[in-house]
């Protein structure tokens, strides 16, 4: 006697050929196996180099160095604002000594950073942006000259308020770009970066 094979269906060959039998239709079947899709992201930052945020910072140096001058009012009534400014005592003494320094600066900033092909946007933006703002702090001296507001009276407390604001304006934005330089951010001075901006594009 002849052994006849055992078929063996799985539960899906048995379902369909029970609907091939019986004249339905294939049962819908569905994959035990969803896709799986890839939440992972990828993203690429790319750090200032050390060189241009080196000259980046460096360069607001100068308009604060001028800016200085501002301050007199300020550290005459309070003592305790120039503490801070100790350290760079030497350094100011060093950068008054040599003649012209500040125009020397100016155009080295200008032509070595500014206008050096070489170099990042990111060191020639700030470096420009050091230059305009150091270019505004002109504009008090030029008109204290021509209108000689005196020594004394409310023409003399006008000045006092306006030098005190200005400096106080000036270290801010010292010190706003200074640290965002030595992180590698790019600072955006009030009244100062869209100038900027338009010289280089």
């Amino acid at each position: 006697m002849a052994s006849l094979p055992i078929l063996r269906f799985a539960p899906t060959s048995h379902s369909l050929l029970k609907s091939t039998v019986l004249g339905l239709p294939p049962p819908l079947q569905l994959s035990h196996h969803p896709k799986k899709f890839s939440t992972t992201t990828k993203c690429s930052y790319t750090p200032t180099p050390a060189t241009d945020r080196l000259i980046s910072a460096a360069s607001y140096f100068l308009p604060f160095f001028n800016g200085l001058q501002y301050g007199r009012f300020l550290f005459s009534k309070y003592p305790f604002l120039a503490a801070p400014m100790e350290p760079l005592i030497p350094i100011l003494s060093l950068y008054h000594s040599v003649p012209y320094a500040s125009f020397v600066t100016f155009f080295g900033l200008y032509l070595g950073v500014v206008r050096n092909p070489n170099l990042s946007r990111y060191a020639r933006f700030n470096a420009l942006q050091a230059l305009v703002l150091d270019v505004m702090l002109a504009v008090p001296v030029l008109l204290q000259r021509i209108f000689s507001p005196g020594r004394s009276g409310i023409a003399l407390k006008v000045t006092a308020w306006a030098h005190s604001g200005l400096f106080l304006f000036v270290a801010c934005c010292f010190v706003y770009g200074l640290v965002a330089s030595i992180i590698g951010k790019t600072p955006y001075l009030p009244f100062v970066a869209e100038a900027a901006g338009r010289q280089l594009d």
